[in-house]
């Protein structure tokens, strides 16, 4: 029976539940709010939705997360690229502004929550491991120069289209004569105190005698004391006359709480983005999760994180939101504040209810530009062009898979790259492991130990080759196997016996099992013995479930000294001195340990 903590580990911690617990979660919640806020404003506007749609988004799913996440600190809402995931692909079946897309935006948060419970269900939480470091590190990277390009209209104050960044650039430059220059102004000079907020606020209070921790906090803050004074310019000089885009009104009161319509199209339409956003989502999120929580020796169960994202994305879509998952800044925040329990998010979620249903009036005059300069800051920090570099010297392959991800990201689209990325990943794997590292190898003097003949200075015999390979054996590699065996046997005719060294193979599947067995009587055949040694259990448990014994003639060993040890002796070689006097020496030592013993 599956224990109830599993499924709610609030139940774990809550029983515990204290009054300086609550103090330091009340504390976290209430920073956490001031940033969630202009962040869920300009999220939405992001995804293509009103800016109150992001409100909306971040009210339940962090009760959600509260009640079925195993994470204490992670906070859940609209992320930049899960915001740009959901524009792309909800812009294909709806046109913006529509109610339509309103739905599509629910429809998809329930398919993408509806997917993770599907995953969590059936634990399939690995497939997130098919988004290799590589495609994910670059998808991020494109994703937030895509972001960041897609803002520029809004703080030049013009309309402009297109969903990559050539048709941007293209938009904008068409439309560059229409700047208006109000907007600019706002937009640039935002822009700038932004970055100087994140970069030089906390030194310049720490200088000034500020505690570290509250100097962190404060600039924490910065964003919503630069969307005040944008908010009070707007309202002094009526840049709303001049040109200058607000917000506008935005509905005050409780989410609409729904169920989004059963469209068969609409979710066939959007399942394959739905399966995209749910991966790209858990891997952003139990990073984060992972990461803060072995600050605090705490653990993360992913296929419950993965309910627990379930759940939250089914909140958002009851209550008129679209896609959340757990975002890096948000809970670096939430987890620097002090925060200790989830209920920290409950918190969190009460405070921007209380902003959605009594403080929207004071958004009505903020700049489109002003949040524009708040996402494009928020993204820029997740560009890392450098690791081209990095991965280029280290890993051509590698660096070919986040050269391409860039590439369609930029030129195709979020999820043309994701899948680009996905797919050279695998096909870059199973070129690598199909012609595998083989090594010849021998004994090194003095010691049990055997090295690639090649790197080291060892002692081989000429009747014994002794092979060693560094990579499981498949259906991808078995012939390379035969084919390195076979070409290596034909060049040494004093030989006698091959022995395959597998400490580095974890599986033999059906089609390598046949190639070995094939190896082994082809080799009989010609006269000469082929053996294995230092097989692991797993493998050794999976050949006794066939019936390879039945007709394998060659011995299995323990390890290659032994191997050496009992073939040199059978055949009665003449041995150099210093191959005997290896062999003589370590006899004599195991021999002396094993009678201690």
């Amino acid at each position: 029976m599956i224990k109830a903590e599993r499924i709610l580990p609030i139940i774990e911690w809550l029983p515990s539940y204290t009054k300086t617990n609550a103090l330091n979660d009340l504390v976290a919640a209430a920073i956490v709010t001031i940033m969630l806020v202009p962040q869920s404003l300009a999220y939405a506007m992001l995804a293509g939705l009103p800016p109150h749609i992001g409100l909306y988004a971040s009210i339940l799913p962090l009760v959600a997360y509260a009640l079925f996440g195993t994470s204490r600190t992670l906070a859940v809402g609209p992320v930049a690229v899960v915001s740009l995931m959901t524009a792309a692909a909800i812009g294909r079946v709806a046109a913006q502004g529509t109610s339509a897309y309103l739905t599509a935006a629910a429809t998809l948060a329930l398919l993408s929550g509806l997917v993770s419970l599907a995953m969590a269900a059936s634990r399939l939480g690995f497939l997130s491991n098919f988004l290799s470091h590589s495609v994910i590190s670059s998808f991020i990277t494109a994703s937030g120069i895509l972001i960041a390009a897609s803002q520029l209209k809004y703080l030049l104050g013009v309309t402009a289209g297109g969903d990559t960044l050539p048709t941007i650039i293209f938009a904008l430059t068409n439309n560059v004569g229409g700047t208006n220059f109000y907007t600019l102004f706002i937009g640039v000079t935002a822009l700038a105190l932004l970055f100087w907020v994140r970069k030089n606020l906390k030194p310049h209070l720490v200088h000034a005698g500020v505690a570290a921790r509250t100097a962190d906090l404060i600039a924490k803050t910065g964003p919503l004391a630069v969307i005040a004074l944008s908010i009070l310019s707007v309202d002094l000089l009526t840049l709303q006359l001049k040109g200058v885009k607000i917000v506008g009104n935005i509905p005050a009161g409780f989410p609409p709480f729904a169920i989004p319509v059963v469209d068969l199209k609409l979710w066939l339409d959007l399942l394959p983005a739905a399966i995209l956003i749910n991966l790209v989502g858990f891997v952003e999120s139990i990073s984060v999760a992972q990461t803060l929580a072995a600050k605090r020796r705490q653990r993360i169960g992913a296929n419950q994180e993965l309910f627990a994202l379930g759940a939250a994305n089914i909140a958002a879509a009851v209550s008129a939101g679209f896609p959340v998952t757990g975002g890096f800044a948000r809970s670096v925040v939430n987890f620097d504040a002090g925060a200790e329990t989830p209920l920290a998010g409950v918190f969190t979620a009460i405070g921007i209810l209380a902003a959605t249903l009594f403080l929207t009036p004071m958004f009505r005059l903020l700049p489109q530009a002003v949040l524009a300069a708040t996402i494009i800051v928020a993204v820029l920090s997740l560009v890392d062009l450098k690791a081209l570099w990095r991965t280029f010297g280290y890993s051509k392959a590698d660096f070919t898979v986040m050269a391409a991800t860039i590439v369609f990201v930029l030129s195709v689209g979020v999820e043309a790259g994701i899948v680009v990325g996905v797919v050279l990943s695998i096909i870059f794997y199973l070129w690598r492991t199909s012609t595998p590292h083989i090594a010849i190898v021998g004994q090194v003097p003095g010691t049990e130990h055997f090295r690639n003949a090649e790197r080291h200075k060892v002692i081989t015999y000429p009747e014994i080759l002794s092979i060693r390979v560094d990579e499981s054996l498949y259906f991808a590699n078995a012939r390379f196997l035969e084919d390195t065996i076979y070409d290596s046997v034909a060049t040494r005719p004093e030989l006698k016996h091959v022995v395959l060294m597998c400490p580095a193979v974890n599986l033999i599947d059906a089609s390598a099992l046949e190639s070995i067995e094939a190896i082994a009587h082809r080799l009989q055949e010609a006269g000469v013995g082929f053996h294995l040694s230092e097989v692991k259990g797993p493998v050794m448990d999976a050949l006794k479930r066939s019936d390879f014994f039945e007709h394998f003639k060659g011995q299995i060993f323990l390890s290659q000294f032994d191997a050496v040890r009992t073939l040199a002796t059978g055949l009665r070689v003449e041995c150099e001195p210093a191959i005997e006097e290896s062999l003589s020496s370590h006899l004599s030592t195991r021999n002396d340990r094993e009678n201690v013993t």
